[in-house]
């Protein structure tokens, strides 16, 4: 879900890149984070948690220009079909994620996913 392009500069301590992304068709969003692994944004990952964010996965790696990557994702469950976020949930969570994000200076945007993208 996150194309991380370098570790050679973080956007926040701890983060290398955010991701807000939704699988078709759109609704209901998760937040992926690429981190150091020998910093996690500890405060971040329990933001989220406070905000009902559960983490989904998690998987360390090393990026193509060597630096070490942890990558996780979080999600949070709806009370619309499937678990899926009703539109005022949806307003709510995406105003939730960008005022945390933005008290760390990290400026977030959602997208949609291709299909090929979001069931690879």
């Amino acid at each position: 879900m996150l194309f991380l392009k370098s570790t050679a500069a973080m956007k926040a301590p701890g983060i290398y890149e955010v991701d807000i992304a939704a699988k078709p068709p759109g609704k209901t969003f998760g937040v992926y984070l690429a981190t150091d692994p020998d910093n996690p944004p500890q405060e971040v990952i329990a933001a989220l948690a406070a905000l009902g964010f559960k983490g989904t996965y998690q998987k360390n790696y090393t990026h193509r220009d060597g630096g070490r990557v942890l990558d996780l994702h979080f999600e949070k469950d709806g009370t619309d079909l499937f678990k899926g976020w009703k539109a005022e949930e949806c307003t709510a969570n995406l105003a939730a994620i960008d005022g945390l994000f933005g008290k760390l200076g990290i400026s977030v945007t959602t997208r949609v996913m291709s299909m090929a993208e979001a069931y690879a």
